[in-house]
């Protein structure tokens, strides 16, 4: 499972209201291989799941990832933040051995 802090929460709907998306408009998160770390985190809209999606929801969004995503994201928390050290959505992965000083990607 895949939960989202309440900051997180809000900017996303945030973001959908302000991109003009309908609540039909769910995150959809993903890890393809790529970043100084060697995996990296891939976050967007999109309206339909895919067949092998997997869909959790929490404080009011709906989040789907992939089947093969899940197995590096499981126990994940989404989270945002505004402040002077660093913007933007950030995953709080207890799978991860190694991040990037960016936050962006991460190694099993």
């Amino acid at each position: 499972m895949i939960s989202i802090s309440d900051l997180a929460a809000n900017r996303i709907k945030e973001l959908r209201s302000k991109e003009g998306l309908t609540e039909e408009f769910n995150i959809r998160v993903a890890v393809e291989g790529g970043g100084c770390s060697g995996l990296m985190y891939n976050l967007d809209f999109a309206a339909e799941p895919q067949a092998n999606d997997m869909i959790f929801e929490d404080k009011g969004v709906k989040v789907m990832v992939d089947k093969k995503s899940i197995l590096y994201l499981a126990g994940t928390e989404l989270d945002f933040s505004d402040g002077l050290n660093g913007k933007g959505f950030q995953f709080k992965n207890p799978n991860a051995s190694r991040t990037c000083g960016c936050g962006e990607s991460f190694s099993i």
